[in-house]
């Protein structure tokens, strides 16, 4: 196998990995974060912006920070604090997202002749391990996004598995009676695991755009974020099941540039390819016969007097 289509599976796994964790930590607290897509968007926004702008992707990815951080308060604060639904809470937040991006890019850059680009992240060759015969070209060939998810993934699954932390996070979703009776804030445990979510978020948003392509589309996102959202239930709400589903959806995504970029469309058109990153979502969840589900996942807690 093309061991230059593996490294771009670990890549294109990088953020949507990002995500997954973020979900996970987040609906093990009870919480569906179904802005995710927005949160995606707008850190592909705010990342680009700031970059292009300051001449900075440092500034850029702390510009997608604030900006995810900002639609997962508003939306943890609807649904956590005023007890929205989660689901119709999300998806208006994501129409929203994705018109006040498009305008606030207009009005910022009016309707470039030329699209804007910035120059995207390189990759940071590992010295020694990257001279590994494939390993190291697979995995330590990469940009910095992708290192720092190859120690958040364990640290997360340690955190949330190993530690009382961890603990409290899942009684949070599983018996959030409890952690109140211990004298711990149910709702603040949840608001900060959808912060959580959204530092994740615009991160991985600004992967695409500054650490990818170098350049802002507001259809640039195109349903990743949901991806994320559904590697967190095929994999079980386990960071471990988000690392296999990850590799398997950057495999496709990976599948789909190869073979959109050698331009072999002449029976299958090129909106195919795309698409499969998509039709395995779907695959897989039918698939699959049974969740581990977060025993109070989705439902609003509300304390008894």
């Amino acid at each position: 196998m093309d061991i230059n289509l593996l490294s771009r599976t670990i890549m294109m796994g990088t953020p949507l990995l990002f995500g997954a964790i973020a979900e996970v930590i987040a609906e093990r607290t009870g919480v569906m974060v179904t802005a995710v897509e927005g949160i995606f968007l707008v850190g592909a926004w705010a990342g680009f912006v700031g970059a292009l702008l300051s001449g900075s992707l440092t500034v850029g990815f702390l510009c997608a920070i604030i900006a995810g951080l900002v639609v997962a308060a508003l939306y943890g604060w609807i649904c956590i604090y005023l007890k929205q639904h989660q689901v119709v809470t999300g998806v208006a937040i994501n129409i929203l997202v994705m018109g006040l991006c498009a305008f606030l890019y207009r009005v910022i850059f009016g309707v470039p002749i030329t699209p804007l680009t910035v120059e995207p992240l390189t990759t940071i060759p590992i010295p020694v391990l990257s001279q590994i015969p494939v390993i190291g070209q697979i995995l330590f060939n990469q940009n910095i996004l992708t290192y720092v998810i190859y120690f958040l993934a364990p640290l997360s699954y340690f955190v949330l598995f190993k530690t009382s932390m961890g603990l409290t996070i899942r009684s949070a979703g599983e018996n959030p009676e409890a952690v109140d009776v211990a004298g711990i804030n149910v709702l603040t445990i949840r608001f900060l695991a959808v912060l959580f979510a959204g530092i994740m978020g615009g991160i991985a948003g600004a992967f695409y755009s500054i650490g990818f392509l170098g350049m802002f589309a507001t259809n640039m996102i195109g349903g990743r974020g949901w991806i994320a959202f559904a590697i967190c239930f095929l994999g079980n709400w386990n960071p471990k099941g988000a690392v296999i589903g990850t590799l398997a959806f950057g495999f496709a995504e990976a599948i789909a540039i190869y073979m959109q970029s050698i331009g072999n469309n002449a029976f299958f058109p090129n909106e195919l390819f795309i698409a499969i990153p998509y039709i395995l979502t779907i695959m897989l969840t039918v698939s699959r016969k049974s969740f581990n589900v977060p025993g109070k996942l989705g439902i609003p807690y509300i304390k008894e007097n």
